[in-house]
């Protein structure tokens, strides 16, 4: 015990000190023996240099708070005092360890161990709160395990610790809580925390058992600090697939900067935790399956599909209704599976799911909202319409959902249809269905469909932005002869849309992405912001601005904005991204968490593009980032036997290559990549999976372009 001048045997106010259990920067903590009540103790002994600076009785005060607390799950105080200059407390020896060297051993915890621990320590702190004592530092450290359930420790500590010579501070030197869980109001050193800086505390904690670490790491205390204050958390779906959308929603609430936009309570917290027993009661949430096509021609398919993505997007306006993704709900296509079952792996309450038939001038649109717990209707209802008013039937069908699982729909966000006209509407559906394709064949396809809608209606905002993208994703990823006529179309296209509607967030993401590709970087940055303020979903805005991001080397932007945009849509290429970037940026730890909760979602969209050879190589990368070389090498095979004249194909099996140390097979890739018409060079500036070919003479020669 030499930092306290205490060795094994001696004897301090009445305890016998038999070993030292851990110290930190504080305190001392020890293995004692209580020489009047014949028990072991924990004792915790305050460094003398910290003793001398407080005021004795206002830190014993706050400490004996605790006596007045009896709670299961909170460790109680036995004694406390001030002997020979030094500040100590005594309290039950928990020999069952702390969560923190539960986490050391396994750092990613079963979803039910998880909630079941912090669900009890909740209950312990919703007591405290009740009673006016906030704890101020709940960490792993701090929460004891005794035969399998927590107990809080060190009520009191954080509070006493603040007032040093009787007054409240934050810059003396001590720290009021630890960084990695420090709520944002504590690490601005704001004087007034309440009952809500725990609840922050507990989902950090929560997060760090789901993720594998808490929700900001790596770059000192006060970079820590400063993230909790400004950044946005990870969301635990890039580190944690398949983690319950209800448990997702809560720790994000929880986790939220402002204390008001919190839940009021830290029971509150810890019931949104529980997995609802029905439908309605799991929290307004649903998915909505492809449409069937019920008019006997392969064709019309099309009409299912753009129909089932209004919808996604219309119900996305509903207030309080979590809506399935695109690409999550698709991958469930005429399946087999039991609504139920299907309810259970998107995590949703309800199923909307329906079918379309048309007959000339005329559509019939049925649809059935079904709980997924219990498999009992909802809702259902049957629409007939000319093909001129189709538009109107999402926002009929949004607004009985609405009713159905009692949230309201937002006046402010309905929109107006796009088109009078219905033909330039069937247009527009077909070119969005190639557009989600997203290869070249299929993205030609798309812009000859919007440009036939503009022909049929020449004030279609929505399809003058559907050829602006169309035309900057052919000048982004296919860099040839037709680059320049591509840029000049998506320059035009986005104005038009723009002029026309200059309320429409899609026309501003447009207009952003046509502008980033044309070296006009801070007008873009303006079009993406409007975009992201106009609509808190807006995906396209966040993602084309996050890949230009990434490509100046402005990592830590990019990396938000493509975590904000895997939030407004499950999007593989959005998390493949976001993997990269944390790797480019040094977070190893969490770049693989993100690998894995991105290899699922690249898969689910390989399911509903089986041809995608670009996804394939995607889905290679990501494996052998995760060091499964043979199913990396396996995706890389398949696509190079579909598609060896995309320039993007050809770059990511580089980086396959790359990862994998096949240097010369690398090269070959890079320099294919190259030639069919690779761009970005400053692009691959910045990508870590390059990363050992930078020594490398041919490597440096392909970037200069000699």
């Amino acid at each position: 015990m030499s930092g306290l001048m205490l060795h094994n045997g001696d004897v301090f106010a009445g305890y016998s000190i038999l070993k030292e259990l851990g110290r930190g920067g504080m305190a001392t903590v020890c293995l004692a023996e209580d020489l009047k009540h014949h028990r072991h103790v924990a004792m915790k002994l305050l460094k003398p240099e910290l003793a001398s600076s407080l005021e004795a009785d206002r830190f014993l005060h706050e400490i004996r708070i605790t006596a007045t607390l009896t709670h299961p799950n909170i460790l109680p105080l036995y004694d406390s005092g001030h002997e020979e200059g030094r500040l100590y407390f005594t309290m039950p020896y928990v020999d069952g360890g702390s969560l923190r060297e539960h986490l050391d051993r396994e750092p990613r915890l079963p979803v039910e161990e998880a909630l079941r621990l912090v669900r009890e320590v909740a209950d312990a702190l919703a007591y405290a709160h009740e009673r006016g004592v906030v704890h101020r530092d709940i960490k792993p450290e701090n929460i004891l395990l005794e035969e399998q359930h927590p107990v809080i420790a060190d009520f009191g500590m954080a509070h006493a610790l603040a007032y040093i010579r009787g007054e409240f501070a934050t810059g003396a030197g001590i720290a009021l809580g630890t960084p990695a869980y420090m709520s944002p109001e504590q690490a601005s050193g704001e004087s007034t925390v309440d009952h809500r800086a725990d609840q922050y505390a507990l989902a950090c904690v929560l997060y760090e058992m789901l993720a594998g670490h808490p929700p900001f790491v790596g770059g000192g205390a006060r970079a820590v600090l400063a993230r909790h204050v400004v950044d946005a958390p990870p969301p635990l779906v890039t580190v944690r697939p398949g983690l319950p959308r209800h448990v997702r929603a809560a720790v994000t609430r929880a986790l939220a900067k402002s204390p008001e936009d919190r839940f009021p309570s830290v029971r509150e917290f810890s019931d949104a935790l529980v997995a609802p027993q029905n439908g309605t009661a799991r929290g307004p949430s649903v998915a909505v399956l492809p449409f069937a096509n019920l008019s006997g021609n392969a064709e019309d398919s099309y009409f299912g599909d753009g129909m089932a993505e209004e919808l996604i997007m219309a119900l996305t306006r509903i207030e309080g209704l979590h809506v399935a993704s695109r690409t999550s709900a698709f991958t469930f296509r005429d399946s087999q599976l039991d609504i139920r079952a299907i309810g259970e792996a998107l995590g949703v309450a309800a199923i909307l799911e329906g079918g379309v038939r048309r007959e000339g001038s005329k559509v019939r649109v049925t649809a059935k909202l079904v709980g997924t717990a219990d498999g009992f209707h909802l809702w259902s209802g049957s629409f007939d319409r000319d093909r001129k008013d189709v538009f109107a039937i999402h926002e009929d069908i949004a607004a009985n959902i609405a009713r159905a699982l009692r949230v309201v729909l937002r006046e402010s966000a309905t929109r107006v249809a796009p088109t009078a006209n219905p033909d330039a509407y069937d247009c527009y559906l077909r070119g969005r269905q190639f557009f989600h394709q997203r290869r070249r064949k299929k993205m030609l396809f798309a812009r000859q469909m919007f440009e036939r809608a503009i022909e049929l209606d020449p004030g279609f905002a929505l399809a003058h932005a559907g050829i602006a993208d169309a035309s900057s994703f052919l000048a982004q990823h296919y860099h040839d002869e037709a680059t320049a006529d591509n840029l000049r179309r998506a320059d035009e296209a986005s104005r038009q849309a723009l002029e026309l509607d200059p309320e429409l967030p899609e026309a501003h993401a447009a207009r952003g992405f046509a502008l980033s590709l044309l070296d006009r970087f801070s007008d873009a940055e303006a079009e993406f912001r409007q975009a992201m303020a106009m609509d808190s979903g807006q995906f396209e805005a966040r993602y084309s601005y996050a890949r230009a991001c990434f490509q100046r080397g402005e990592l830590e932007q990019a990396l938000t904005l493509f975590e904000e945009a895997s939030n407004a849509r499950e999007d593989h290429e959005a998390l493949y991204f976001a993997a990269q970037t944390l790797s480019a940026l040094g977070r190893q730890g969490e770049a693989l968490a993100a690998s894995r909760a991105a290899l699922p979602v690249i898969e689910r969209h390989l399911q509903l593009n089986p041809d995608d050879a670009r996804a394939m190589t995607m889905a290679g990368v990501t494996c052998s980032r995760l060091g499964e070389r043979s199913r990396a090498l396996e995706w890389g095979r398949r696509a190079a036997a579909v598609d060896q004249e995309d320039a993007g194909v050809c770059y990511n099996l580089a980086c396959l290559m790359a990862l994998e140390g096949e240097r010369e097979a690398a090269l070959k890739h890079l320099q294919c990549a190259f030639r069919v018409g690779f761009a970005h060079r400053d692009w691959i500036e910045h990508d870590p999976d390059l990363d050992v070919l930078r020594d490398d003479p041919r490597f440096r020669a392909l970037i200069r372009g000699t």
